[in-house]
Formats: structure tokens, C-alpha cells, sequence
């Protein structure tokens, strides 16, 4: 082979390896930008999963000292509709099978006794009892007692 069969040979082969090479080079830099992106967004994430979890638990807190507040003023439909409200999401909570609870096995045990007190206490505000407001109110302290406890 001459001199210039060698060089017309490696003229062809070497826009190939110039391709490879810049591809290789932009998958690199692709991957430096990509990576702290990605750590940046699962933490993000792992903060808004926390933040809907303390919503959650906030929300039914807020029902149930709502429906305290309406049976002690006499204002029975709005209590029993926060009432039935906060209930059906602690039942959510803890009779959950297919996603994690944002309560422990702890807590929900703990709150079993209220929970079997539904009825009742929905009867009584759809009667305009006034003992309602008082058996709200030990359920209030009944939850916020179990809610102090650490969950995890």
C-alpha cells in the first residue's frame, strides 16, 4: 500500500470516530446535567409526599375541631357533616390495604375505640343533642393525644 492509499483510508475512517467521539462526549455532558437534575426532583418529590401527608392529617384534625366548635354553638348539620367527614377519612387512614397509611398501626389501634362510636355520635347530632358537643370534645382530645405521639 502507498503512502496515500493509508491516508485516503484514514481520511474515510475519520469523520466516523469524530461521530463516535462527539456522541460520546454529548452523552457525557447530557448525563452531568441530567444527574443532579434527577436528585434535585426525588427530593422535591419526597418533600411534597410529606407535605400531603401533614394535609391529610391536618385536614381531618380541622373536621373534627370544626365539628367541636359547630356542636358547641348549636349548629348541629355542619357538626355532623365534619363529623361524618373526619370519620370516613379516618377509616381511610386506617383501614387502607393498597397504599401506606399517613397514620402507624399505633395510632390507628389508639383511635379504634372512636371509631366505633360513629354511629352514635352521628345520631346525636342529628337529634341536636346537646351532649354531642361533650363526647366531640373527648374525642378531640382522644385524637389529638394519639396524633402527638411521633408516627414514625
Amino acid at each position: 500500500m502507498s503512502s496515500n492509499e493509508v491516508e485516503t483510508i484514514s481520511r474515510r475512517g475519520l469523520p466516523w470516530r469524530r461521530f463516535v467521539i462527539y456522541a460520546i462526549v454529548l452523552g457525557v455532558v447530557f448525563l452531568l446535567g441530567l444527574v443532579p437534575m434527577w436528585l434535585t426532583a426525588r427530593t422535591r418529590a419526597k418533600e411534597r409526599d410529606e407535605a400531603r401527608r401533614e394535609l391529610r392529617l391536618s385536614d381531618m384534625e380541622n373536621d373534627l375541631s370544626a365539628a367541636v366548635i359547630n356542636a358547641r354553638r348549636g349548629e348541629y348539620e355542619p357538626a355532623r357533616q365534619a363529623t361524618s367527614s373526619f370519620f370516613t377519612a379516618l377509616r381511610a387512614q386506617c383501614d387502607v390495604t393498597t397504599e401506606p397509611s399517613d397514620m402507624t398501626r399505633a395510632q390507628c389501634d389508639s383511635v379504634r375505640s372512636a371509631m366505633d362510636q360513629r354511629d352514635e355520635l352521628i345520631t346525636l347530632l342529628a337529634r341536636s343533642d346537646p351532649a354531642s358537643a361533650d363526647r366531640l370534645t373527648e374525642m378531640y382530645v382522644v385524637y389529638q393525644k394519639t396524633m402527638s405521639v411521633p408516627s414514625q
